[in-house]
Protein backbone atom coordinates (compact mmCIF):
# COMPACT_ATOMS: atom_id res chain seq x y z
CA UNK A 1 0.00 0.00 0.00
CA UNK A 2 1.26 3.25 -0.79
CA UNK A 3 1.96 5.92 2.00
CA UNK A 4 0.86 9.02 2.28
CA UNK A 5 0.32 11.65 5.64
CA UNK A 6 -2.42 11.02 7.98
CA UNK A 7 -3.60 14.18 8.71
CA UNK A 8 -6.65 15.60 6.27
CA UNK A 9 -5.73 15.69 2.18
CA UNK A 10 -8.17 16.15 -0.93
CA UNK A 11 -7.93 14.78 -4.61
CA UNK A 12 -8.78 17.79 -6.85
CA UNK A 13 -8.62 17.30 -10.49
CA UNK A 14 -5.65 16.75 -11.55
CA UNK A 15 -5.72 18.16 -14.88
CA UNK A 16 -1.95 17.49 -15.69
CA UNK A 17 -2.34 18.78 -19.67
CA UNK A 18 0.73 19.38 -20.41
CA UNK A 19 2.36 15.98 -19.09
CA UNK A 20 5.16 14.51 -21.44
CA UNK A 21 5.94 17.87 -22.76
CA UNK A 22 9.66 18.11 -23.49
CA UNK A 23 11.49 20.88 -21.87
CA UNK A 24 11.76 23.83 -24.39
CA UNK A 25 13.82 26.82 -24.43
CA UNK A 26 12.02 29.85 -24.26
CA UNK A 27 13.47 32.61 -26.78
CA UNK A 28 15.30 35.47 -25.07
CA UNK A 29 13.03 38.51 -24.29
CA UNK A 30 14.70 42.18 -25.29
CA UNK A 31 14.78 43.55 -21.86
CA UNK A 32 14.59 41.47 -18.02
CA UNK A 33 13.35 42.91 -15.13
CA UNK A 34 15.24 40.39 -12.11
CA UNK A 35 13.05 41.80 -8.34
CA UNK A 36 15.65 41.87 -6.04
CA UNK A 37 13.60 39.96 -3.07
CA UNK A 38 12.47 36.36 -4.92
CA UNK A 39 13.12 34.52 -1.92
CA UNK A 40 12.26 34.16 1.87
CA UNK A 41 13.85 36.35 3.51
CA UNK A 42 15.75 39.77 3.49
CA UNK A 43 15.89 41.09 -0.26
CA UNK A 44 19.33 40.89 -2.05
CA UNK A 45 21.25 44.20 -2.13
CA UNK A 46 22.57 45.91 -6.15
CA UNK A 47 25.89 45.46 -7.02
CA UNK A 48 25.85 47.33 -10.03
CA UNK A 49 24.25 50.49 -11.37
CA UNK A 50 22.50 52.30 -14.50
CA UNK A 51 24.94 51.53 -17.43
CA UNK A 52 27.13 48.69 -16.42
CA UNK A 53 27.81 45.81 -18.64
CA UNK A 54 26.52 42.13 -17.50
CA UNK A 55 27.08 38.49 -18.90
CA UNK A 56 24.94 35.78 -18.20
CA UNK A 57 25.68 35.04 -15.02
CA UNK A 58 27.37 37.82 -14.02
CA UNK A 59 26.62 38.83 -9.97
CA UNK A 60 24.10 41.62 -9.79
CA UNK A 61 22.44 41.58 -6.06
CA UNK A 62 24.51 39.92 -3.00
CA UNK A 63 22.42 38.58 0.01
CA UNK A 64 21.00 41.24 1.97
CA UNK A 65 20.92 38.63 5.77
CA UNK A 66 21.56 35.46 7.14
CA UNK A 67 18.41 34.18 5.33
CA UNK A 68 18.88 35.89 1.65
CA UNK A 69 20.68 34.68 -1.64
CA UNK A 70 22.56 36.22 -4.26
CA UNK A 71 21.57 37.07 -7.64
CA UNK A 72 22.56 36.93 -11.11
CA UNK A 73 21.95 38.19 -14.39
CA UNK A 74 20.06 35.81 -16.69
CA UNK A 75 21.27 37.74 -19.92
CA UNK A 76 24.25 39.56 -21.46
CA UNK A 77 23.50 43.58 -21.99
CA UNK A 78 23.37 46.78 -20.23
CA UNK A 79 22.07 47.32 -17.14
CA UNK A 80 18.76 49.78 -17.63
CA UNK A 81 18.03 50.96 -14.34
CA UNK A 82 17.71 49.80 -10.54
CA UNK A 83 14.35 50.58 -9.87
CA UNK A 84 10.07 49.49 -9.02
CA UNK A 85 8.54 46.65 -10.59
CA UNK A 86 4.99 45.55 -9.96
CA UNK A 87 5.07 42.18 -8.15
CA UNK A 88 2.46 39.26 -8.45
CA UNK A 89 0.71 40.37 -5.81
CA UNK A 90 0.63 44.33 -7.43
CA UNK A 91 3.05 45.73 -4.42
CA UNK A 92 6.05 47.80 -5.59
CA UNK A 93 9.43 46.17 -5.44
CA UNK A 94 13.24 46.99 -6.44
CA UNK A 95 14.36 44.99 -9.25
CA UNK A 96 17.13 45.79 -12.13
CA UNK A 97 16.17 46.00 -15.49
CA UNK A 98 18.80 44.45 -18.03
CA UNK A 99 18.60 45.67 -21.46
CA UNK A 100 19.56 42.05 -23.50
CA UNK A 101 22.52 42.43 -25.80
CA UNK A 102 23.69 38.81 -27.32
CA UNK A 103 23.97 35.82 -24.64
CA UNK A 104 27.18 36.15 -23.78
CA UNK A 105 28.44 33.79 -20.54
CA UNK A 106 30.71 34.35 -17.70
CA UNK A 107 33.77 32.21 -18.67
CA UNK A 108 33.60 30.26 -15.80
CA UNK A 109 30.20 28.58 -16.01
CA UNK A 110 30.50 24.70 -17.74
CA UNK A 111 28.17 24.98 -21.07
CA UNK A 112 29.02 20.90 -21.83
CA UNK A 113 26.64 18.21 -21.54
CA UNK A 114 28.93 16.26 -20.03
CA UNK A 115 27.82 14.63 -16.64
CA UNK A 116 30.13 14.88 -14.14
CA UNK A 117 29.39 12.65 -11.24
CA UNK A 118 32.16 12.73 -8.63
CA UNK A 119 32.18 15.73 -6.07
CA UNK A 120 35.19 16.09 -3.59
CA UNK A 121 34.86 19.17 -2.17
CA UNK A 122 33.68 19.15 1.68
CA UNK A 123 30.36 19.93 3.18
CA UNK A 124 31.81 23.42 4.08
CA UNK A 125 32.73 24.19 0.55
CA UNK A 126 29.54 23.06 -0.93
CA UNK A 127 27.12 25.04 0.88
CA UNK A 128 29.64 28.31 0.15
CA UNK A 129 29.38 27.43 -3.60
CA UNK A 130 25.34 26.89 -2.85
CA UNK A 131 25.15 30.44 -1.48
CA UNK A 132 27.18 31.58 -4.16
CA UNK A 133 25.09 30.92 -6.61
CA UNK A 134 21.84 31.66 -4.89
CA UNK A 135 20.02 28.75 -5.16
CA UNK A 136 16.81 28.60 -3.31
CA UNK A 137 13.99 25.98 -3.07
CA UNK A 138 12.14 26.07 -6.22
CA UNK A 139 8.81 24.39 -4.76
CA UNK A 140 7.52 27.54 -4.47
CA UNK A 141 8.47 28.60 -1.30
CA UNK A 142 12.33 30.12 -2.01
CA UNK A 143 14.03 29.48 0.85
CA UNK A 144 17.58 29.91 0.30
CA UNK A 145 18.97 26.08 0.31
CA UNK A 146 22.30 27.22 2.10
CA UNK A 147 20.43 28.37 5.47
CA UNK A 148 18.69 24.40 4.96
CA UNK A 149 22.52 23.14 5.14
CA UNK A 150 23.04 24.36 7.64
CA UNK A 151 21.46 22.69 10.63
CA UNK A 152 20.50 24.96 13.90
CA UNK A 153 22.50 23.93 17.43
CA UNK A 154 21.27 21.08 19.04
CA UNK A 155 19.94 19.50 16.01
CA UNK A 156 21.23 16.84 13.57
CA UNK A 157 20.22 15.71 9.56
CA UNK A 158 19.89 12.08 9.70
CA UNK A 159 18.40 11.66 5.83
CA UNK A 160 17.60 13.85 3.05
CA UNK A 161 14.14 14.04 1.64
CA UNK A 162 13.74 15.16 -1.95
CA UNK A 163 10.44 16.40 -2.91
CA UNK A 164 9.27 15.35 -6.47
CA UNK A 165 5.43 15.46 -5.49
CA UNK A 166 4.04 18.11 -7.48
CA UNK A 167 0.78 17.72 -6.53
CA UNK A 168 -0.21 20.91 -7.57
CA UNK A 169 -3.09 20.48 -10.04
CA UNK A 170 -1.74 21.17 -13.47
CA UNK A 171 1.93 21.89 -13.19
CA UNK A 172 4.51 19.31 -14.82
CA UNK A 173 7.64 21.30 -14.36
CA UNK A 174 9.53 18.72 -11.93
CA UNK A 175 8.00 15.62 -13.89
CA UNK A 176 9.71 17.16 -17.36
CA UNK A 177 12.99 17.55 -15.32
CA UNK A 178 12.74 14.26 -14.01
CA UNK A 179 12.23 12.74 -17.24
CA UNK A 180 15.22 14.76 -19.20
CA UNK A 181 17.74 15.10 -16.19
CA UNK A 182 17.74 12.17 -13.72
CA UNK A 183 21.25 11.77 -13.61
CA UNK A 184 21.83 15.17 -12.21
CA UNK A 185 19.47 15.13 -10.47
CA UNK A 186 20.66 12.05 -8.74
CA UNK A 187 24.42 13.45 -8.09
CA UNK A 188 22.24 16.74 -6.82
CA UNK A 189 21.26 14.50 -4.25
CA UNK A 190 24.76 12.94 -3.82
CA UNK A 191 25.88 16.26 -2.74
CA UNK A 192 22.66 17.41 -1.12
CA UNK A 193 23.81 14.39 1.15
CA UNK A 194 27.48 15.39 1.35
CA UNK A 195 26.76 18.82 2.82
CA UNK A 196 24.64 17.80 5.66
CA UNK A 197 26.65 14.27 6.10
CA UNK A 198 24.46 11.66 5.75
CA UNK A 199 23.89 8.13 3.79
CA UNK A 200 20.12 8.04 2.85
CA UNK A 201 17.86 10.18 1.00
CA UNK A 202 14.70 9.62 -0.03
CA UNK A 203 12.76 10.77 -3.20
CA UNK A 204 9.27 11.37 -2.86
CA UNK A 205 7.36 11.02 -6.16
CA UNK A 206 3.18 10.72 -6.08
CA UNK A 207 2.58 7.91 -8.09
CA UNK A 208 0.61 9.54 -11.05
CA UNK A 209 4.51 10.26 -12.36
CA UNK A 210 5.35 6.44 -12.97
CA UNK A 211 8.07 6.86 -16.24
CA UNK A 212 9.61 9.01 -13.36
CA UNK A 213 9.55 6.21 -11.06
CA UNK A 214 10.52 3.95 -13.03
CA UNK A 215 13.32 6.05 -14.90
CA UNK A 216 14.87 7.15 -11.41
CA UNK A 217 14.69 3.84 -9.80
CA UNK A 218 16.78 2.40 -12.59
CA UNK A 219 19.20 4.87 -12.46
CA UNK A 220 19.01 5.12 -8.33
CA UNK A 221 20.80 1.65 -8.72
CA UNK A 222 24.33 3.30 -9.25
CA UNK A 223 23.54 6.18 -6.44
CA UNK A 224 24.19 4.35 -2.62
CA UNK A 225 21.44 5.15 -0.22
CA UNK A 226 18.90 6.77 -2.53
CA UNK A 227 15.25 5.39 -1.99
CA UNK A 228 12.66 6.10 -4.79
CA UNK A 229 9.61 6.13 -2.74
CA UNK A 230 6.18 6.45 -4.85
CA UNK A 231 3.53 7.45 -2.78
CA UNK A 232 -0.23 7.83 -2.72
CA UNK A 233 -1.81 10.78 -4.66
CA UNK A 234 -2.94 12.96 -2.26
CA UNK A 235 -2.91 16.93 -2.27
CA UNK A 236 -1.18 18.67 -0.64
CA UNK A 237 1.60 16.28 -0.32
CA UNK A 238 4.28 18.45 -1.73
CA UNK A 239 4.07 21.04 1.59
CA UNK A 240 7.01 20.06 3.58
CA UNK A 241 5.50 18.49 7.03
CA UNK A 242 3.18 16.45 5.04
CA UNK A 243 6.14 15.15 2.87
CA UNK A 244 8.26 14.46 6.24
CA UNK A 245 4.97 12.83 7.35
CA UNK A 246 4.62 10.24 4.36
CA UNK A 247 8.08 9.19 3.78
CA UNK A 248 9.43 9.02 7.57
CA UNK A 249 5.90 8.78 9.86
CA UNK A 250 7.25 11.36 11.77
CA UNK A 251 5.15 14.97 12.53
CA UNK A 252 6.53 18.45 13.03
CA UNK A 253 5.31 19.78 16.49
CA UNK A 254 3.30 23.00 16.11
CA UNK A 255 5.90 25.67 15.87
CA UNK A 256 8.47 23.20 15.49
CA UNK A 257 11.31 23.37 12.56
CA UNK A 258 11.02 20.17 10.14
CA UNK A 259 15.11 19.10 10.95
CA UNK A 260 13.89 18.52 14.55
CA UNK A 261 12.74 15.66 12.60
CA UNK A 262 15.65 14.75 11.70
CA UNK A 263 15.28 15.24 7.78
CA UNK A 264 16.51 17.88 5.48
CA UNK A 265 13.54 18.12 2.28
CA UNK A 266 15.04 19.70 -0.97
CA UNK A 267 12.99 19.89 -3.77
CA UNK A 268 13.62 18.03 -7.34
CA UNK A 269 14.17 21.05 -9.10
CA UNK A 270 16.65 22.56 -6.35
CA UNK A 271 18.28 19.13 -6.50
CA UNK A 272 19.40 19.72 -10.12
CA UNK A 273 20.24 23.23 -9.70
CA UNK A 274 22.68 22.21 -6.93
CA UNK A 275 23.84 19.94 -9.30
CA UNK A 276 24.52 22.47 -12.04
CA UNK A 277 26.10 25.34 -9.18
CA UNK A 278 28.26 22.69 -7.92
CA UNK A 279 29.75 20.90 -11.05
CA UNK A 280 28.87 23.26 -13.49
CA UNK A 281 29.85 26.52 -11.52
CA UNK A 282 26.06 27.48 -13.16
CA UNK A 283 24.53 30.18 -10.68
CA UNK A 284 20.38 30.25 -10.64
CA UNK A 285 19.29 32.01 -12.95
CA UNK A 286 17.00 30.23 -15.40
CA UNK A 287 13.97 27.18 -14.80
CA UNK A 288 11.47 25.59 -15.89
CA UNK A 289 8.19 26.63 -15.79
CA UNK A 290 4.66 25.08 -17.04
CA UNK A 291 2.41 27.49 -18.67
CA UNK A 292 -1.08 25.74 -19.15
CA UNK A 293 -4.94 25.68 -18.92
CA UNK A 294 -7.81 23.80 -20.58
CA UNK A 295 -7.86 26.40 -23.07
CA UNK A 296 -4.03 27.10 -23.39
CA UNK A 297 -3.47 25.83 -27.26
CA UNK A 298 -0.07 25.18 -26.44
CA UNK A 299 0.50 23.81 -23.27
CA UNK A 300 3.94 23.39 -22.27
CA UNK A 301 7.25 23.39 -20.47
CA UNK A 302 9.77 26.02 -21.00
CA UNK A 303 13.21 26.49 -19.76
CA UNK A 304 12.69 30.29 -19.19
CA UNK A 305 15.24 33.00 -18.01
CA UNK A 306 14.67 34.71 -14.49
CA UNK A 307 13.35 38.30 -15.05
CA UNK A 308 11.40 37.21 -18.79
CA UNK A 309 7.89 38.46 -18.82
CA UNK A 310 4.94 36.30 -18.33
CA UNK A 311 3.81 37.59 -21.83
CA UNK A 312 6.71 35.85 -23.40
CA UNK A 313 5.77 32.10 -22.02
CA UNK A 314 2.15 33.15 -22.76
CA UNK A 315 3.05 33.84 -26.33
CA UNK A 316 4.97 30.74 -26.84
CA UNK A 317 2.13 28.69 -25.45
CA UNK A 318 -0.40 30.56 -28.12
CA UNK A 319 -1.15 33.43 -26.94
CA UNK A 320 -3.82 34.44 -24.60
CA UNK A 321 -7.52 32.71 -25.55
CA UNK A 322 -10.17 34.64 -25.49
CA UNK A 323 -12.35 33.29 -22.75
CA UNK A 324 -9.52 33.74 -19.89
CA UNK A 325 -10.58 35.12 -16.83
CA UNK A 326 -7.65 34.80 -14.80
CA UNK A 327 -4.08 34.71 -15.11
CA UNK A 328 -2.47 32.65 -11.95
CA UNK A 329 0.77 32.52 -10.98
CA UNK A 330 1.67 29.00 -10.10
CA UNK A 331 -1.13 26.58 -9.32
CA UNK A 332 -4.61 26.98 -9.29
CA UNK A 333 -4.78 25.75 -5.39
CA UNK A 334 -1.95 28.01 -3.85
CA UNK A 335 -0.94 30.19 -7.01
CA UNK A 336 -2.61 33.77 -6.56
CA UNK A 337 -4.04 35.93 -9.40
CA UNK A 338 -1.48 37.97 -11.50
CA UNK A 339 -2.33 41.36 -12.32
CA UNK A 340 -0.53 42.37 -15.25
CA UNK A 341 1.27 39.64 -18.01
CA UNK A 342 4.06 41.91 -17.44
CA UNK A 343 5.08 40.23 -13.82
CA UNK A 344 8.72 38.70 -14.64
CA UNK A 345 9.51 34.88 -14.06
CA UNK A 346 11.33 34.73 -10.40
CA UNK A 347 13.37 31.81 -8.88
CA UNK A 348 9.90 30.46 -7.57
CA UNK A 349 8.06 30.48 -10.86
CA UNK A 350 6.74 26.81 -11.10
CA UNK A 351 3.80 27.85 -13.52
CA UNK A 352 1.34 30.03 -15.19
CA UNK A 353 -2.31 28.88 -15.21
CA UNK A 354 -5.03 30.61 -17.61
CA UNK A 355 -7.60 29.77 -16.02
CA UNK A 356 -11.24 30.83 -18.51
CA UNK A 357 -13.94 32.98 -17.25
CA UNK A 358 -15.87 30.04 -16.38
CA UNK A 359 -13.64 28.44 -14.00
CA UNK A 360 -12.57 31.44 -12.70
CA UNK A 361 -15.56 33.28 -10.88
CA UNK A 362 -16.68 32.82 -7.46
CA UNK A 363 -19.66 30.98 -6.69
CA UNK A 364 -21.99 33.21 -4.33
CA UNK A 365 -21.03 32.50 -0.17
CA UNK A 366 -23.43 31.47 2.36
CA UNK A 367 -23.42 30.46 5.57
CA UNK A 368 -21.59 28.01 7.21
CA UNK A 369 -23.90 24.70 7.79
CA UNK A 370 -21.06 23.65 10.20
CA UNK A 371 -20.59 20.28 7.84
CA UNK A 372 -16.88 20.32 9.25
CA UNK A 373 -15.31 19.07 5.45
CA UNK A 374 -13.24 22.08 6.09
CA UNK A 375 -11.65 20.03 9.23
CA UNK A 376 -11.70 16.82 8.41
CA UNK A 377 -9.58 18.22 5.16
CA UNK A 378 -6.91 20.57 7.06
CA UNK A 379 -3.65 18.88 6.67
CA UNK A 380 -2.50 20.76 9.61
CA UNK A 381 -5.24 20.06 11.90
CA UNK A 382 -6.74 23.39 12.47
CA UNK A 383 -10.17 24.29 12.51
CA UNK A 384 -10.65 26.76 9.20
CA UNK A 385 -13.94 28.24 9.84
CA UNK A 386 -13.44 29.18 13.62
CA UNK A 387 -10.21 31.14 12.38
CA UNK A 388 -12.15 32.51 10.14
CA UNK A 389 -14.57 33.71 11.91
CA UNK A 390 -11.77 34.60 14.79
CA UNK A 391 -10.34 37.26 11.74
CA UNK A 392 -13.53 38.54 10.27
CA UNK A 393 -13.73 39.91 14.11
CA UNK A 394 -10.04 40.37 14.28
CA UNK A 395 -9.79 38.30 17.43
CA UNK A 396 -6.21 38.07 16.73
CA UNK A 397 -4.95 36.59 20.42
CA UNK A 398 -7.48 33.78 19.38
CA UNK A 399 -6.57 33.04 16.53
CA UNK A 400 -2.96 32.89 17.88
CA UNK A 401 -3.94 30.46 20.40
CA UNK A 402 -5.77 28.52 17.54
CA UNK A 403 -2.67 28.00 16.06
CA UNK A 404 -3.19 30.37 12.90
CA UNK A 405 0.32 30.78 12.26
CA UNK A 406 0.62 26.67 11.26
CA UNK A 407 -1.59 27.39 8.55
CA UNK A 408 0.30 26.32 5.00
CA UNK A 409 -1.95 28.20 2.83
CA UNK A 410 -3.07 24.98 0.65
CA UNK A 411 -6.68 26.01 0.06
CA UNK A 412 -7.81 22.44 0.65
CA UNK A 413 -10.32 24.58 3.43
CA UNK A 414 -12.12 26.51 0.42
CA UNK A 415 -12.24 23.89 -2.04
CA UNK A 416 -14.32 21.19 0.23
CA UNK A 417 -16.15 24.15 1.63
CA UNK A 418 -19.87 23.10 -0.10
CA UNK A 419 -20.85 27.32 1.21
CA UNK A 420 -18.60 28.70 -1.09
CA UNK A 421 -16.65 30.46 1.81
CA UNK A 422 -13.57 32.49 1.42
CA UNK A 423 -12.03 30.54 4.41
CA UNK A 424 -8.34 30.38 2.74
CA UNK A 425 -8.29 34.46 1.28
CA UNK A 426 -9.08 35.08 5.50
CA UNK A 427 -7.13 32.79 7.07
CA UNK A 428 -4.32 34.39 5.04
CA UNK A 429 -4.98 37.70 5.89
CA UNK A 430 -5.59 36.93 9.81
CA UNK A 431 -2.06 34.77 9.83
CA UNK A 432 -0.23 38.29 8.15
CA UNK A 433 -1.43 39.75 11.04
CA UNK A 434 -0.60 37.31 13.63
CA UNK A 435 2.44 36.94 12.03
CA UNK A 436 3.42 40.51 12.59
CA UNK A 437 2.04 40.93 16.05
CA UNK A 438 4.66 37.58 17.12
CA UNK A 439 7.39 39.13 15.40
CA UNK A 440 6.88 42.50 16.95
CA UNK A 441 6.69 41.20 20.33
CA UNK A 442 10.10 39.40 19.62
CA UNK A 443 12.02 42.24 18.63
Amino acid sequence: MLKTFRIGGIHPPENKLSAGKQITGLALPTQVIIPLGQHIGAPAQALVKKGDIVKVGTPIAKAGGFVSANIHASVSGKVAKVDNVLDASGYKRMAIYIDVVGDEWEETIDRSETLIKECTLAPKEIVDKIAACGIVGLGGATFPTQVKLMPPPGTKAELIIINAVECEPYLTSDHALMLEKAEEILVGVTILMQSVSVSKAVIGVENNKKDAIEKLTSLAKQYAGIEIMPLKVQYPQGGEKQLIDAVIRKQVKSGGLPISTGAVVQNVGTAFAVYEAVQKNKPLFERVVTVTGKAVSNTCNLLVRVGTPIRYLIEAAGGIPENTGKIIGGGPMMGKALITADVPVTKGSSGILLMTKEESVRKPMSNCIRCAKCVSACPMGLNPTHLMNLTEFAEWDGAEKNHIADCIECGSCSFTCPANRPLLDQIRFGKGKVMGIIRARKS
